[in-house]
């Protein structure tokens, strides 16, 4: 650095043939070959290297200079007096810079030990590199309009970018409800950059829904509330993508997009998908399959009641209270499991040996959905899997669930079932052939009647309306953007993730695959500039921005590990100015958050956050 410092004062003015002031003569070349000059420069040596034991006591040796003006210059030059004198003085001045750097970089802080301070100043290092990297040679930023009117002619033009492009994408028709929301508007742009063919659903096909979108969108009229208005708007699509949001807080606003829109759209989609199958002479991966329904009192042959208890010793004989339980049809045309269990660890169960359409096995399947009402218990499944013609090697594999007091819906996927026996292997669901149905008192949670007085848990009351396999499948067919309630007022916000809870709802329940996405407080800013954090539990508080959310909306129509889950999403937390250590006992607390990094668009960071995370919950 010093040497190039103390040649960058140099002035050349001596010609071929001069010689220097302390007398070494400067080579001269013929004249066929290019003229070089020789300068003196300084050279500190390192006194670690072996470079040091050939340099002169005075450090200066002499090196050519060659350069095309020195070629064609025939001027002489002149070295000036002062060179050395500038370049001892600027190698002065760096040494001294440099011992100061390293005694503050000796220094040690809090803040350099801090581990959550580390990993997020290396994640910030890391991703300004990436940022740079990544916009070498893409188009300069220009004001806002003029950059859509170019990208909405590159997407007409030409169509996807193919460094945006998904594989598959091209033969991929999605459905945007809400295009002109906050998230909709960057979501569509997304899906066109990636090659998808877009159409959106607006209320009215005006101007404004016209300048709000890019010109390659395919615009449907319709309204999430009239189901009648969607059986066009699904025509066509493989995929939807529900964004809408309702334009207030008032309850029928909010029921009519947030519960009735999502029922509607999710059932003309069901009905779509089913009608395909049907032209194809055969029935939809996406439909569910019947394995009792309970609609006449002959749905309930089959079905047989037993009675058993876990001890067979002398001291649960002397606490033998008696059980006793039934299952009938009613005048009210209900089926109904009811009794009462008053032995110690004594249990009722209801079985039925499964007897499945031709060709259908639930391998195929990925859980059990069950219409049930009663008074709040919780009961036990139990499938027995093996082969029908020996029954000695079944084995069994339970599953714990709870009721609601009234109707409810219970999503059971097989993964939640586990062997009766540890050493059993895992459910094999192609071999499961008789589904069992347990009530047992132990566990059961205190639930009051009608009249405020709490009911004895060791009686039961249980009706079953019908119980359906779950498809299964590779992608999801619904992304759905809900909320967390984080940034809601007070006074509002019970009421508004009550109506959104049950939307949610009525897409489990649906038989689609299904993403629901629950974003913290939407920001208006670029995405891709902070980690995210991917979670399960209700637990978030920070922001999002509306582009990252868009993004995952996008990540997750290809992706199985988002089939079927619900999980909330948010920036990752910043602490105060010192309080990092208090931030590092909250990283602790929620551990079983997944982090994830979004440095750029082909970073797939959505697979390893949502890998940790449940199914079907």
């Amino acid at each position: 650095m010093a040497a190039a410092s103390a040649a960058s004062a140099i002035s050349l003015n001596s010609s071929s043939g001069s010689s220097s002031s302390n007398g070494n003569p400067i080579n001269n070349n013929s004249k066929n070959s290019k003229s070089q000059i020789m300068i003196p420069i300084h050279v500190w040596p390192n006194p670690n290297s072996r470079s040091c034991q050939w340099q002169s006591s005075s450090s200066r040796r002499w090196v050519p200079l060659s350069t095309k003006a020195a070629a064609k210059d025939d001027k002489p030059t002149k070295i000036t007096a002062d060179a050395d004198a500038d370049a001892d003085a600027d190698a002065d001045a760096n040494a001294a810079k440099q011992k100061k750097q390293m005694q503050q970089r000796n220094r040690l802080e809090l803040e350099d030990v801090n581990p959550v301070g580390l990993g997020r100043r290396s994640r910030q290092l890391f991703d300004e590199v990436w940022r740079k990297f990544s916009g070498l040679g893409q188009i300069s930023s220009t004001s806002r309009a003029d950059e859509r009117d170019a990208l909405d002619a590159l997407l007409i033009r030409e169509g996807p970018l193919c460094e945006f492009a998904i594989p598959g994408a091209q033969n991929t028709t999605v459905l945007v409800v809400g295009p002109t929301s906050r998230i909709g508007r960057i979501l569509v742009r997304k899906l066109l950059l990636r090659g998808y063919t877009v159409k959106a659903l607006v209320r009215k096909t005006d101007g404004q829904a016209e300048e709000m979108l890019p010109r390659s969108v395919e615009m449907v009229k319709g309204d999430v509330g009239d189901p009648s208005s969607l059986k066009a708007a699904v025509e066509g699509c493989n995929k939807i993508i529900y964004c809408a949001t309702a334009r207030s807080t008032i309850t029928g606003d909010l029921y009519r997009v947030d519960y009735r829109g999502v029922y509607n759209l999710s059932k003309a989609f069901q009905d779509y998908n089913n009608k395909l199958a049907q032209l194809r002479a055969g029935k939809s991966s996406k439909s569910k399959l019947l394995l009792a329904k309970f609609k006449s009192p002959d749905s309930l042959h089959g079905w047989h009641v037993t009675t058993g208890t876990y001890f067979q010793d002398v001291i649960a004989s002397k606490y033998d209270g008696g059980m006793d339980a039934k299952f009938e049809f009613t005048d009210s045309g209900a089926a109904v499991f009811s009794g009462y269990v008053f032995t110690r660890g004594g249990y009722v169960e209801l079985s039925k040996t499964l007897s499945l359409p031709l060709g259908r096995t639930l391998d195929r399947y990925e859980g059990l959905l069950l219409s049930v009402g009663g008074n709040g218990r919780s009961y036990i499944l139990i499938l027995e899997a093996g082969p029908t013609a020996d029954a000695s090697q079944s084995k069994l594999y339970f599953a714990r669930i709870s009721t609601k007091a009234g109707f409810c819906r219970v999503r059971v996927p097989f993964s939640s079932f586990r062997p009766v026996k540890p050493d059993d292997p895992p459910l094999d669901p192609f071999l499961v052939h008789k589904l069992t149905i347990r009530f047992e008192p132990r566990r059961q949670r205190p639930v009051e009647g009608p009249s405020g007085v709490k009911q004895d848990p060791r009686s039961f009351t249980l009706i079953l309306e019908y119980i359906k396999a779950l498809p299964s499948g590779q992608e999801t067919d619904f992304v759905l953007v809900s909320c967390t309630g984080s940034g809601l007022e007070p006074t509002r916000r019970d009421q508004v993730l009550k109506v959104k809870r049950a939307g949610e709802e009525s897409l489990r329940r649906s038989g689609l695959g299904y993403t629901i996405i629950r974003p913290g407080p939407l920001k208006e800013e670029p995405g891709g500039q902070r980690a995210l954090i991917f979670d399960q539990g209700n637990r978030i508080s920070q922001g999002i921005s509306c582009a990252d959310v868009a993004d995952i909306c996008v990540k997750a129509l290809h992706d199985s590990t988002a089939r079927n889950k619900s999980f909330d999403v948010c920036y990752e937390y910043v602490a105060e100015q010192g309080k990092e250590l208090y931030e590092l006992l909250a990283t602790l607390c929620m551990l079983s958050a997944q982090v994830a990094h979004l440095p750029d668009k082909a970073n797939n960071y959505l697979t390893p956050a949502l890998s940790v995370l449940e199914k079907n919950t």
